[in-house]
């Protein structure tokens, strides 16, 4: 007997099995009556899957320990026009199979060697794999089994003798609402990467903005050079250092350039002034700290009322109090002139009652203004200005961020160099 006339042999047993005569060539090339038969499918319903769902390339895996049934469903779902079928016939490594294939359905007998009930706790358990719908296949009348197959999360349950009018619509349904998941999934991230752009937009703007500020505090002070930047760049090497989460480095890195903000509400005699401040203006000076503060605090109801009824640039100003990196720059402009002591200003906080970005940025402004060339003083050499806070430690400066600030020496050096003021 010739090999086509045993495929027809089984085709015709097949074909008995699945209660319908099986076509001489698949229903993609087939007549739209052709499908019907084979389906049950009438109406656009079916023409959406036909022509505009792309089913011929979706991917279809069948597990069952009987190589008949695998054989039956593999061949009916090819007369229907699928091509991408797949086929396992060992359940102890199913799950292995859905892994590495991927598929957009699995077709899965219920009584194996491992429960095909298992194997569909494990696929809705898993998140990579939950959204694969799964057709379970029982010879079982039991209710029970049907109750748990779907509450398991089965998107349908069919009892055999299969029959080719209950299993296509069934597996036609369950890819079409995998396609809509696929659709809904790449929506989602679409808008997810447009929230991200537009999220990264309105940062960068907020950088700039924080840099324009901070900048504006320095020509104020008459420092014109990359002070405020290079005190933000010590600040996050320090921040990492001490093992911070990512967030709060970042956080301080880019609030640290606003350490002296209130500079801009003290008077240029006293700011500009080369030789040394008398009591009085020391006094003035120190307010600084208290009016950087004062910068950063949100609005009253009152101000914020007034500031809506006149622009709606206004209404989106007036919750920059609610802003993580401006609410650490207002801590950071107060307590960085505190002292490890309880010597410092404006509070006189004492050790760990300063916060840790206040010490922080202390460490970094002071190692910055020792570096650099100012009206009162020149530039200290980079041995002395190491050497001045290793003396400190302990009374001006948190011994702890003191010596992380001398471990990463190589790249607060680097930083220098990379940012040096040149006349």
């Amino acid at each position: 007997m010739t090999t086509a006339i045993l495929s027809n042999c089984l085709d015709d047993v097949l074909g008995k099995a699945l209660g319908v005569d099986l076509p001489d060539r698949p229903l993609a090339a087939a007549s739209s009556e052709g499908w019907k038969a084979l389906t049950g499918a009438a109406g656009p319903f079916a023409s959406t899957l036909s022509h505009g769902d792309g089913y011929q390339l979706r991917k279809i895996l069948i597990i069952d320990d009987e190589a008949i049934n695998v054989r039956l469903i593999q061949k009916c779902l090819h007369m229907a026009g699928y091509r991408a079928v797949e086929t396992h016939t060992d359940p102890e490594t199913a799950m292995d199979r859905i892994v590495i294939y991927q598929p957009d359905l699995v077709v899965c007998d219920v009584v194996m060697s491992v429960s095909g009930l298992q194997i569909l706790r494990q696929v809705v358990s898993s998140p990579d794999l939950r959204n694969i719908p799964m057709i379970m296949i029982t010879a079982s009348e039991d209710e029970r089994v049907r109750i748990d197959a779907l509450e398991l999360g089965a998107a349908e349950l069919l009892t055999k003798p299969l029959r080719a009018t209950s299993l296509l619509p069934r597996v036609r349904n369950a890819l079409l609402l995998r396609s809509q998941f696929d659709q809904m999934m790449n929506h989602r991230r679409e808008l997810e990467q447009q929230i991200q752009s537009r999220t990264a937009e309105l940062m960068m703007s907020r950088l700039e903005l924080i840099h324009c500020l901070a900048k504006l505090a320095e020509y104020r002070d008459n420092e014109t050079g990359h002070h405020v930047v290079r005190v933000g760049r010590y600040a996050g090497i320090l921040a990492r250092q001490l093992r911070l989460d990512r967030a709060i480095c970042e956080l301080i890195e880019h609030a640290a350039p606003l350490h002296d903000i209130g500079k801009i509400g003290i008077g240029d005699d006293i700011l500009r002034k080369p030789g040394k401040l008398t009591p009085e203006e020391f006094e003035m000076m120190q307010r600084h700290a208290g009016l950087g503060k004062k910068v950063f605090q949100p609005l009253s109801f009152s101000e914020s009322q007034q500031l809506r009824s006149h622009t709606r640039l206004g209404e989106m100003m007036v919750n920059v109090g609610s802003s993580p990196l401006l609410r650490m720059a207002s801590e950071i402009a107060l307590t960085h002139h505190e002292r490890w002591d309880g010597t410092g200003y404006p509070i006189g906080l004492k050790g760990t009652d300063i916060p840790l970005s206040g010490r922080i940025v202390a460490v970094a402004d002071v190692f910055d203004a020792l570096s650099s060339k100012r009206v009162y003083k020149p530039a200290f050499p980079i041995d002395k200005c190491f050497a001045i806070l290793e003396e400190e430690s302990g009374t001006h400066f948190d011994p702890t961020i003191v010596a992380a600030f001398l471990s990463v020496r190589e790249e607060i050096v680097k930083i220098r160099i990379e940012l040096a003021d040149v006349d």
